[in-house]
């Protein structure tokens, strides 16, 4: 299976935040043995969400969703993953629960009256994160309570890192533990001096022809003040073809002429 990120927020794209969650996801993956396959980032835009949505959903992949899933009006995730689901939203009960007990968390931090009034303006915009894709199951929130929700494979998430992250962890850690460590991945690479890409291109070539399931990589630099213009050249895939592949391409690179290998990296 394929895991995928869809990060979601204007805020983001505008540069008013740094998105964290890509550099984060990538790490809890990879410390249970899994990788990212590919990773999206969209606006507060509901018809953007939801045609993105709707090409996601008809994919096995597992899929997390940071953003938009707040009660305000630039919140549009939950009502375009309704949509693109094609089911109605829903007020979900558990959900609702939930939102009431934190809003007695908040009254009670304040010193104010509980049990709150649930009836209050104020407490029926917070309901409002509790009206869900109809059908949907909810991923509890650590942090505040206010859970998120999934529709299959697809996991919905607030924006904060402080929530998401430990939901995301809480997903893997609950519904994929049969997927950790199954197929190891490692990449290795060697600092490539003195060549160019279109002269490493044939030895790219023939490795992933002898190695179907790996992928040879190139990164070129100009250089800085530390080091002189190189390549870091590489191999990534399951470990038992990489190592062998990566024996390969160290060999043939150490056979061409004017060409300097530096510093190796295994990941």
């Amino acid at each position: 299976m394929s895991f995928g990120l869809i990060i979601i927020g204007d805020e983001i794209l505008s540069g008013k935040r740094e998105d964290k969650h890509l550099a984060q996801v990538i790490k809890m993956l990879s410390e249970r043995g899994l990788a990212l396959s590919w990773a999206h980032y969209l606006g507060d835009d509901f018809a953007a969400i939801q045609a993105f949505l709707k090409r996601s959903f008809n994919r096995n992949d597992i899929v997390f969703c940071t953003g938009g899933i707040g009660a305000t009006p630039d919140d549009h995730t939950r009502q375009a993953a309704a949509a693109a689901a094609e089911v109605p939203l829903a007020r979900h009960a558990e959900a609702a629960r939930c939102i009431e007990l934190r809003a007695n968390e908040i009254a009670i931090e304040k010193g104010l009256p509980s049990p709150v009034d649930m009836t209050t303006l104020e407490n029926q915009q917070r309901l409002h994160m509790a009206d869900l894709p109809q059908g949907c199951e909810l991923i509890p929130n650590p942090y505040n309570k206010i859970p998120g929700f999934s529709i299959g494979q697809h996991y919905f998430m607030p924006g904060f890192p402080v929530m998401a992250w430990p939901m995301v962890e809480w997903v893997l850690d609950t519904k994929y533990t049969h997927l950790f460590h199954k197929n190891e991945q490692r990449e290795c690479s060697v600092i490539v001096f003195g060549a160019f890409e279109a002269s490493l291109t044939p030895l790219m070539n023939d490795i992933e022809t002898r190695f179907r399931d790996v992928k040879v990589f190139s990164l070129p630099s100009v250089g800085d003040a530390t080091q002189p213009a190189h390549i870091e050249l590489g191999v990534k895939g399951p470990i038992k073809h990489v190592d062998l592949a990566f024996g390969v391409l160290l060999d043939a690179l150490e056979q061409l002429p004017k060409v300097r290998l530096g510093d190796k990296q295994h990941r």
